[in-house]
């Protein structure tokens, strides 16, 4: 499995390609992210212990839309029951790695919570305005600073490694190296796909939304609205289609290798 070199343009092909991927199904892209996100919070529904299965499961979920992407791209019928395809390859692996998830994540928070006494992270579980008042706190801003220093290479690992285990079969540690360092390679790429998201997310809908405003004065709440949904029902699943593309360019094996286990198992 080689980790190929890519130039910094192609972090916007991934959002590109992604959206096309969306374009040429979007019920089905749509209906698999939401379904992704619903199910994860109906585990987490269970205090504790729901949380602790939902990071278990995540791996194989995220390989399951990435399977109906992948179908998709493929010219293959979209079919339901590719929801729970990621369950079906290399299980034991997967779960290996939302245990690891788990006990990293639970790691960083410690160190958030040695630096600030807890406060950031009490702040985030209440909402933007209580999180924003608390970065005004001392040490909470540098807490937050250890968590973004400290998840950065978890996010890095983890990036490929839910694919690289179901799709290429490797044992959980050899595709968290993989992941790591195939994003480290590809580090330019990945600062224009941040770019871009942070563009169309955020610095895009406020600069309408200000022009507008400055015209017509306060009346822009349905356009608002126009654009949350927007960003809901078109971004978001064009965004976890750009994860799998993002796989596929970087590690062209992975386009496709199994294509036909996706519903066999």
């Amino acid at each position: 499995m080689q980790a190929r070199q890519l130039p910094a343009a192609r972090g916007w092909s991934w959002i590109s390609e992604g959206f096309a991927i969306f374009r040429r199904n979007p019920p089905f892209v749509t209906f698999l992210v939401f379904s992704y996100w619903f199910l994860l919070a109906a585990i987490n529904v269970f205090p504790l212990i729901g949380q602790a299965i939902a990071s278990l499961v995540m791996p194989a979920l995220s390989v399951s839309v990435a399977n109906g992407c992948r179908a998709i791209e493929g010219g293959s019928p979209a079919a339901f029951e590719l929801l729970l395809s990621g369950f079906r390859r290399n299980l034991r692996s997967l779960v290996r790695l939302g245990a690891i998830y788990l006990l990293v994540t639970l790691a960083v928070f410690g160190a958030s919570f040695l630096v600030d006494d807890g406060r950031l992270l009490n702040a985030m579980n209440k909402g933007p305005e209580a999180l924003m008042e608390a970065l005004k706190q001392p040490g909470s801003f540098a807490s937050l600073q250890v968590m973004l220093v400290l998840f950065t290479p978890v996010v890095m690992a983890f990036w490929f490694a839910p694919l690289l285990a179901a799709w290429a079969g490797m044992p959980a540690g050899k595709s968290l190296f993989f992941s790591f360092f195939a994003c480290l390679r590809n580090w330019k790429a990945f600062m224009i796909y941040g770019a871009g998201i942070m563009m169309i997310s955020a610095v895009l809908p406020g600069v309408v939304l200000g022009v507008l405003s400055s015209i017509v004065g306060g009346g822009v709440g349905v356009l608002s609205i126009v654009i949350v949904l927007a960003l809901i029902f078109v971004f978001l699943p064009t965004l976890f289609a750009s994860f799998y593309v993002s796989a596929r360019d970087i590690f062209v094996e992975l386009g496709t290798a199994g294509q036909n286990d996706d519903r066999t198992g």
